[in-house]
């Protein structure tokens, strides 16, 4: 379900803790996003840049979020997982910050094999 490079939107009904397990058990690193944090934009993306442990530069924003997400040189060498649970909360509150955020995500995979995002529903 998290492959290298992977953008996954997981069945539901799957929970961060088993995506975190999956990504353990193949060696990587997971990373899962505060779900209570992430039910508005901004907040969302301050809860990707303290998952990640994005550095202190990190703007906060959708082109920060990208430059960041494929980079990661500050983390250890290997693969690495997001996870964000509850990702449809906001969807539910902000559409269209919702459908940047994915659109990030996704680019994000495309151009760092090192990382993969998994969104789950808890």
């Amino acid at each position: 379900m998290s492959a290298d490079g992977a953008f996954v939107e997981a069945p539901r009904g799957t929970t961060a803790r088993e995506v975190e397990r999956e990504a353990r058990q193949r060696g990587a690193v997971p990373h899962v996003v505060d779900a209570a944090a992430a039910e508005s934009k901004a907040g969302a993306l301050g809860a990707f840049g303290s998952a990640l442990s994005f550095p202190s530069w990190y703007g906060r924003n959708l082109d920060a979020l990208f430059d960041c997400l494929t980079d990661l040189s500050w983390l250890p060498a290997g693969d690495h997982v997001l996870v964000w649970p509850g990702h449809r909360a906001l969807a539910a509150k902000d559409r269209t910050a919702y459908d940047g955020i994915r659109t990030v995500l996704s680019d994000a995979v495309e151009t760092n094999p090192r990382l993969s995002v998994v969104l789950t529903d808890a």
